[in-house]
């Protein structure tokens, strides 16, 4: 493993995964004042053997509430990543423009189209689900109990736990509509 000083201050990290240069794994940590603080999240890094010409690719591991990275796949929207790729972009550029992803959102460029959409009409429910995925799947504090008792409710009906976090996610944490669409 090798870690650069200046990167540990930054909350980052990135680790070789078999000795390989091509596989790595990246780590990143919820940046302050977001529904994110508090959490470390998992990235997979794959470097292409024309890099630094062609960007890396890079997804979540960690499951994560944002607009532009998939709640599912863990597929990032970001520039960077694609068509404004420059050479002399490093891993480290890339997983602090990450960073600065989960502090400033585009909902208008969404990866995530529910998540997207909740950000945009009900930013406090986006705000408390965020908070709620960081608090579960990546280590954050954040405990809402009443969030957890309506996912209980329904794996009490034998809905599995991550299915029933995400349809309530979904439906801004309607126990109702989110039953309906488990359901029909």
């Amino acid at each position: 493993m090798f870690i650069n000083k200046n990167v540990a201050k930054c909350a980052i990290r990135v680790e070789l995964v078999n000795d390989s240069f091509t596989e790595l794994k990246g780590e990143i940590a919820g940046p302050p004042d977001t529904p994110y603080e508090g959490g470390n999240f998992v990235l997979e890094i794959k470097v292409p053997e024309t890099y630094p010409f062609n960007p890396p690719k890079v997804r979540f591991i960690t499951k994560i509430w944002h607009p532009n990275i998939s709640s599912v796949t863990g597929a990032i929207c970001l520039d960077i990543l694609k068509d404004q790729w420059a050479a002399a972009m490093t891993l480290r550029t890339v997983l602090l423009s990450l960073q600065a992803l989960l502090s400033a959102a585009e909902p208008d460029d969404p990866q995530d189209a529910v998540v997207a959409k909740q950000y945009k009409e009900h930013p406090e429910m986006f705000r408390q689900t965020a908070k709620h995925w960081t608090s579960v799947y990546a280590g954050g504090p954040a405990k809402m109990p009443e969030l957890t008792d309506k996912i209980r409710r329904l794996t009490d009906m034998g809905i599995d736990e991550h299915n029933a976090r995400v349809a309530l996610s979904s439906y801004n944490w309607d126990l109702e509509r989110a039953t309906e669409q488990l359901f029909s």
